[in-house]
Order: structure tokens, then C-alpha cells, then sequence
């Protein structure tokens, strides 16, 4: 109610994603609450898409025939890998019994899309290992994969990523051999390079996006269509309206402490400039097409010739052409 309160009218929601977590943690019945409350204070737009992330282990059946009755159409999986040494050492230990039966349910219901999450550069990750895990998802064939780098950043994760240290996870030159491996072994079964991390087949949406160059990418991945103004709710969450973008508190306590003082639970953002603006519409078109341009008088900065200057050693090195 805090952020309805600053429209002027009731919102139109084009677009859900439930995640940044395992949403299916919540009871069937307690998602199905939560999402009909907040359907209760918006107006659902012709064709929206609504997407939730799912945790292979305890997302059950009616976990997605509710969201599937309620317009989800997409789910994601984060299986990061299979190897049972890396899955215990990152706290994520599922079986690919437990993959491939969530994965049937979800087609048997009726989702169009479904994405596994798999990451390279894991402690204890070595390229037949990793080779292994991207065999077994081609076998269960989903219809996008977002294929992640690890970052090893403690500082800022905490806990989950002082259980193991640099020493533990496989050299930049092997981590490199991963990443070229698993991209060979995808397009060669039909799946297409999306973007920077992402695989999907011809009949993802996500592939179709790509084409006609409508894909765009926000703090949650690439997505088939653009929105002006993206909300973020819950902890850390991050909204972004274009001309600005904010993140939530990351504290739990100080999350509902702002909310009991009826403040919305931001900490953090910025305020783009008219350069922070050009800058970010460029960074967005090598994101999502892998070329940008400069001709459009509106998208050229005041330094551009000192920028191309500094491009030199990028077009030696083959990096990059004009």
C-alpha cells in the first residue's frame, strides 16, 4: 500500500517476476495468498508475462499448477551443477531425479518456458565435471538455460562464501575452458547464444526477442520485453524507472522497521544524469545485440573521440570491430 500510495491511478502490471530466492519455500496455499493480494491492487494488462524462480527440492505440483492458474507461464530452476562435491561444498545438493521431475511436471502443466540456471566457476568445478552437468541438462532440454560466471565476492555474500576459499576453485584458464565447452556443446544441439550468458531454443520467446532485437535486460536477466518502470519489493530488491533506480535495505529488521513507519524500505539508488542516460542506452544495445552506434545524434557524447581513442588496443586485439 506504501507504493501505491505514490500513483496517481492503479497500476498496470505487464510484468511479475517472483524470485531473487526460492519462492516455492512458501506453502502453495500462502504463494496463492500472496499473489492474489497483490493481483487485488493492480490491473493485469492483455498478455502479461509472470515468471518465478523454483528450488527443484520442495517445488511440488501444486506449487505450479497454482501459479500456472493464476497466469505464470515461465519457471526457472537453479540447478549451478550436478556434481555432488560442488553441490555440498555451495549448499545446494538436489539430484537430477529431482531436476528432471520438476521439470516433466512443469511441461505436463502446461509452462512454455522453462530455465535452468547453471553455473561455472564453482569450488571444486573441473571441466569433465562441468562437461557431465551440461550432458545431463541437454538431456532434459529446457527451453532456456542461463549459463552464469561465479563470482567469489565473501565480503559481500557473507557466510555462503567463506565455507570454502580461491583455492578452491578451478584457474581463470579452466574456468575459461568451461564456459567455451558448454557453449560449444549448446549450439550444437539447436540451442542459440542469447546475450552474454544466455541459451535458448527457436521456440522460446527469448530467441524470438532476440531476433527483432526487442530483448532487454534488467537487474533480474535478459527478457523478452521492456518496461519504463520495474518495482522491486522484498529485501535487497532493486527498482528501476529509467531516469533512477533504488534498492531496498538488505537488513530484514530494518526492512520492516521502515515499513511499520510507513517509508518505503529504499537505502540506496541514483539519479541518472542526461550522460548516465546515453551511457547506460549503450551499454543496454552491447548487452543484448553485441553493438551499439553513435550516428544517432541524441546518443553521442561530448567525448566521443577521446572514447574511440581509447578503443585502439580493443580493435588490435580483434575485440572489437567497426
Amino acid at each position: 500500500m506504501i507504493y501505491l500510495s505514490h500513483f496517481k491511478e492503479t497500476p498496470h502490471l505487464k510484468e511479475l517476476h517472483i524470485g531473487g530466492g526460492t519462492s516455492t519455500f512458501f506453502s502453495p496455499e500462502r504463494l496463492a495468498f500472496f499473489i492474489d493480494q497483490l493481483f487485488s491492487t493492480v490491473r493485469i494488462v492483455e498478455k502479461p508475462s509472470f515468471s518465478i524462480e523454483g528450488h527443484p527440492n520442495n517445488t511440488s505440483y501444486k506449487h505450479m499448477e497454482v501459479l500456472y492458474n493464476r497466469g505464470f507461464k515461465r519457471i526457472s530452476f537453479g540447478v549451478q551443477d550436478y556434481d555432488k562435491k560442488v553441490q555440498i561444498k555451495i549448499n545446494r545438493v538436489q539430484s537430477y531425479d529431482a531436476v528432471k521431475s520438476v521439470t516433466d511436471d512443469a511441461r505436463s502443466i502446461g509452462y512454455t518456458s522453462i530455465c535452468h540456471d547453471l553455473v561455472y566457476g564453482l569450488p571444486f568445478q573441473h571441466l569433465d565435471g562441468f562437461t557431465d552437468s551440461i550432458e545431463k541438462t541437454i538431456q532434459l532440454k529446457p527451453d532456456r538455460i542461463a549459463l552464469y560466471s561465479y563470482a567469489h565476492v565473501p565480503w559481500i555474500k557473507g557466510l555462503g562464501q567463506r565455507g570454502f576459499s580461491e583455492a578452491d576453485l578451478p584457474s581463470p584458464k579452466e574456468k575459461l575452458m568451461m564456459s567455451e565447452k558448454a557453449k560449444d556443446m549448446l549450439l550444437e544441439v539447436g540451442y542459440y547464444s542469447i546475450g552474454m550468458d544466455h541459451y535458448a531454443l527457436t521456440s522460446d520467446p527469448l530467441y524470438e526477442a532476440y531476433q527483432t532485437k526487442s530483448i532487454h535486460r534488467n537487474f533480474m536477466g535478459y527478457n523478452s520485453s521492456k518496461t519504463q518502470l520495474m518495482i522491486g519489493l522484498g529485501v535487497s530488491s532493486i527498482s528501476d524507472s529509467w531516469y533512477s533506480f533504488a534498492q531496498n535495505t538488505k537488513n530484514l529488521n530494518d526492512y520492516y522497521s521502515l515499513l511499520s513507519k510507513g517509508e518505503l524500505p529504499v537505502v540506496k539508488g541514483h539519479h541518472l544524469s542526461d550522460e548516465d542516460l546515453i551511457i547506460s542506452k549503450h551499454i543496454l544495445n552491447l548487452m543484448c545485440q553485441f553493438e551499439t552506434s553513435w550516428e544517432d545524434k541524441r546518443l553521442c557524447l561530448s567525448n566521443i573521440n577521446q572514447i574511440i581513442e581509447k578503443l585502439d588496443e580493443m580493435f588490435s586485439d580483434k575485440l572489437i570491430e567497426s
